[in-house]
């Protein structure tokens, strides 16, 4: 489960999936190779857009790579509405014991 901040669109996420697996990739390749369903402009402004958050680094020419930020967001690790990094293992801890805890209340 992915944890978009309320400044996010659904071009967001088809961008940076499309990052994550080509590696980089301009607005006009974007557009013309992905699953990006979008006009060239609106990969272009929300490219600008992911790299002043942090998801994206813009490498000039128009080409922009994932970041770190960028992956761990895919991977649903990372809410990007308060930028809280989610630690899978204490999640699953905290479900764990939490069922224990109805387990031997009941």
């Amino acid at each position: 489960m992915r944890y978009a901040g309320s400044w996010m669109t659904a071009a967001d996420d088809r961008i940076l999936e499309y990052l994550s697996e080509h590696k980089s990739g301009s607005p006009t390749k974007m557009k013309r190779e992905g699953p990006i369903r979008y006009s060239r402009q609106q990969v272009d402004r929300r490219c600008k857009k992911l790299a002043e958050k942090g998801l994206v680094d813009h490498l000039g020419n128009g080409v922009y790579v994932i970041t770190d930020d960028g992956k761990l967001y895919l991977e649903g690790r990372l809410d990007t509405e308060d930028w809280q990094y989610i630690d899978e293992e204490v999640s699953e801890d905290a479900s764990i014991n939490s069922t224990e805890d109805t387990v031997t209340d009941g």
